[in-house]
Parts: C-alpha cells; sequence; structure tokens
C-alpha cells in the first residue's frame, strides 16, 4: 500500500514566514528552510527576532487567516486523496496550520507545536519527534507501507531520497542544481503525473 507523503509550505499554500515577513514589514524573516538547512537554528533566529520586535501568535495568525492554497493546489491534493493514502509532513505548527487545512478540506497533517506564554509570546517550540520527516517515512515503511513524497526545501530531501519515489516541487535553483538525480516539477498537472506513474 502506498502512502503520499507532501510537504507544505511552498508546494500546498504559500509559505507563512514570507507572508507575515511582508505583511511586518521585517525582510529577515524571509529566510526560510530553502535557505537554511538547519531548522532548529532557523527556528530560533525566528523567535529572536519575533520577541525584539514585540510580535506574537495573534498577529502571525491574524496573516495567516488571509492566506489561501496555491492555484490549483486543492484540486491536486483532491484528486490524489482518491487514488492513495495522503499525509502532509510539515515543520510548521499546529497553531498555524489549522485555517489552512480548512481551506484544503482536512487533509492529514503531521506538524509541531509552539510554546506560547500567557502574553502571547511564542517562547518556544516541540518537535513532533527528530528529523521529523525522514522519521515519518521511515516509519511508515517499517508499517509495510511504500511512500512517494515531495517537497522543495533542503528538510524534504531526505523524505524524498527515503522513499520509493520522489520529487522537487516548485524548488531553488540551487537545490535542483545540487540534486540533478530528483524530478523536478513546476506545475501540478505534471506533479500528479508523476504521483500516478509511481502509484
Amino acid at each position: 500500500m502506498n502512502v503520499c507523503c507532501l510537504d507544505m509550505e511552498g508546494v500546498l499554500v504559500p509559505e507563512i514566514w514570507i507572508a507575515f515577513a511582508e505583511a511586518s514589514g521585517i525582510s529577515e524573516l524571509r529566510r526560510t528552510t530553502r535557505d537554511e538547512p538547519d531548522y532548529d537554528k532557523l527556528m530560533h533566529w525566528r523567535l529572536d527576532i519575533l520577541r525584539e520586535h514585540g510580535l506574537g501568535l495573534k498577529e502571525i495568525q491574524d496573516v495567516i487567516a488571509t492566506i489561501d492554497p496555491l492555484d490549483g493546489a486543492k484540486d491536486f491534493l483532491d484528486e490524489l486523496r482518491t487514488l492513495s493514502q495522503v499525509i502532509i509532513i510539515s515543520d510548521t505548527f499546529e497553531q498555524f496550520a489549522k485555517p489552512l487545512m480548512a481551506k484544503l478540506n482536512w487533509p492529514t497533517l503531521f506538524c509541531n507545536t509552539l510554546e506560547v506564554g500567557e502574553d502571547g509570546m511564542v517562547n518556544d517550540f516541540t518537535m513532533r519527534c527528530e528529523k521529523s520527516k525522514l522519521t515519518t517515512v521511515q516509519h511508515l515503511q517499517a508499517m509495510g507501507f511504500e511512500t512517494i513524497a515531495t517537497g522543495d526545501s533542503f528538510n524534504d530531501l531526505a523524505m524524498i531520497r527515503a522513499s520509493k519515489a520522489g520529487f522537487l516541487f516548485r524548488s531553488t535553483e540551487q537545490i535542483k542544481a545540487d540534486n540533478p538525480d530528483l524530478p523536478a516539477y513546476e506545475s501540478f498537472d505534471d506533479l500528479l503525473a508523476a504521483f500516478k506513474a509511481a502509484l
């Protein structure tokens, strides 16, 4: 049995931190896992910037409420879910993802959790497990599933490579150049066709 494993930001929805950077005017927050392979380092850096500017969870959630899925993402996901079980495996946080999942008709999502103080400030975060994307596909495989994966960033590469088939989607030129053996797609039609062929 197959399970299709999808990254969320950059694949199905716009990058939350880029949207927040634009809304807040804090250009440093445009940095994502496309730029920084070390997610722990990236998140602590982000939290330091939020504290420096006195911004908390509510301000981020207000921006997230304005974000819609990428054009074509919902139709792609709806059709893929008729063909296979699908899990979105993301390094985002449940406090960010809920309104986006509603717009995608509530697919299954594995993600992480923010630790938020009574003052609404984000104090820290808890990862669901170490190397969450790779660990998740490895455990799915240990349960007898075959995985097919896609993503756009450094933190998706291990999940993609561990799967029986895997694809880059709307990734950076640098990541594509560094991984020339991985099929890379720009349209949902092409990505869906690749999943269908792998299934």
